[in-house]
């Protein structure tokens, strides 16, 4: 019997306020919290709890033939409890039914396993910790930001312990292979990884309400006859998504909800399939091939690889001076100066300063509140600016205090 593996992405960033040039050294609020509230707010009532709903109907209905996993990263959880506490409690409804896996990812949504093999595995640890303390599920299968992946990346995530990965079933890695099997790690076999069927899962996320598609409208009867033509040898259909797919990038009102309500009934009931979490099937299937990723993958754009973050000059001048930051930030061991740098670290911010306005132009500016990449750019530096100067007048402090001591101690 055939399974799916419907997994889902919640994540939202501490949006940054218009920081300007003259408020460097004078303005340490940096993140916009009335954004920031109404934002979280708005896609709490529009997706996260009418999902939930369904979902936990759905697993009423169906048994234990019906789950699902998801990833929620430490800045959405910190919003939910700051500003949509239900969203929580809806969350650990679904936790209660057993039928839901929790997984593990960068605390910060953060692209650290790129440059700081340090800082990724203390933001791993604290997004353990914050699920095992919200849910009472320890991860044991991992999902690293935008799915960015590379032989190295799944060598720190076997080392943390986990031996699940999912990543993006890209073509220029896969070849001929189909993303509908489990694999393994070139780099060490015991990593397991689960790869996304993109064609599949972007038919809903992104095609669902595009009339112009020639496959509009999409049914659940239509959507789960494609995946009864998949190869007879195929063994798991992986639909990952971003959990806002539901209600917020694709609007009650284009029957996204009645989709996700009638999809489980038809892939079940007439197709026969077997909804499974990532460690169910890491537990059952055996991996049929090596896979090996020498350069990072991601399940953005048309390339599937980074460009998305970083490859343009001026993502790469942000991310670099970020991170030159990490040794003297951590010496400093002050909190609230860590988790300000940390915030800094989500991923989307560099998507903010993605210049690509070709083949996925549209998407990039979907997601972009800014007016332009270089605004973006120019408005994360300004708050960078700022935070270099506390850490270095926060270090001068620390040298006087110490000499001080010393001198006290003669």
């Amino acid at each position: 019997m055939k399974s799916i593996c419907l997994y889902f992405q919640v994540h939202q960033p501490y949006r940054l306020s218009t920081y300007r040039f003259f408020d460097i050294g004078s303005k340490d609020n940096y993140f916009d919290d009335y954004a920031n509230r109404y934002i979280m707010q708005q896609v709490a009532e529009k997706s996260y709890l009418p999902a939930n709903e369904v979902i936990l109907s759905l697993i009423k209905r169906f048994g234990s033939d019906f789950k699902v996993s998801y990833s929620i990263s430490g800045m959405a959880l910190e919003q939910f409890e700051k500003y949509a506490p239900k969203v929580i409690k809806s969350f650990q409804k679904l936790a209660e039914t057993g039928s839901v896996e929790f997984l593990a990812e960068t605390y910060a949504h953060s692209l650290a396993s790129l440059n700081n093999k340090q800082e990724f595995k203390e933001q791993v640890k604290m997004q353990v910790n914050k699920v095992k303390e919200l849910f009472g599920q320890k991860p044991v299968t991992f999902r690293n930001t935008e799915l960015v992946y590379s032989n190295d990346i799944g060598d720190m995530v076997y080392d943390l312990g986990f031996r699940t990965m999912l990543t993006e079933g890209a073509k220029h890695v896969l070849g001929w292979k189909s993303p509908n099997l489990l694999y393994c790690s070139a780099s060490n076999p015991k990593l397991k990884l689960l790869l996304k069927n993109f064609q599949l899962s972007d038919d809903i996320a992104f095609r669902f309400s595009e009339r112009n598609w020639s496959e509009w409208p999409l049914t659940a009867e239509k959507f789960v006859d494609w995946l009864g033509k998949i190869n007879e040898r195929d063994e798991v259909v992986n639909l990952f998504m971003d959990y806002e797919t539901f209600g917020e990038h694709q609007w009650a009102e284009t029957g996204i909800f009645d989709f996700l309500k009638a999809f489980p009934e038809h892939a079940i009931k007439t197709a026969g399939f077997k909804f499974k979490t990532p460690s169910e099937l890491a537990g059952e299937l055996q991996p049929v091939s090596q896979l090996n990723v020498p350069y990072p993958i991601s399940w953005a754009d048309e390339e599937r690889d980074l460009t998305a973050w970083l490859g343009n000059e001026m993502q790469d001048e942000a991310f670099g001076k970020l991170y030159e930051l990490t040794t003297k930030i951590k010496r400093l061991k002050d909190d609230d100066l860590i988790r300000k740098w940390r915030y800094l670290q989500t991923s989307d911010h560099f998507y903010y300063m993605c210049t690509k306005w070709f083949s996925d132009g549209d998407v990039h500016k979907y997601f972009n509140p800014y007016s332009s990449p270089y605004d973006a750019f120019i408005n994360y530096m300004n708050v960078l600016s700022d935070l270099y100067i506390r850490v270095e007048k926060a270090t001068e402090s620390n040298k006087i205090t110490r000499k001080k001591s010393k001198a006290a101690v003669k």
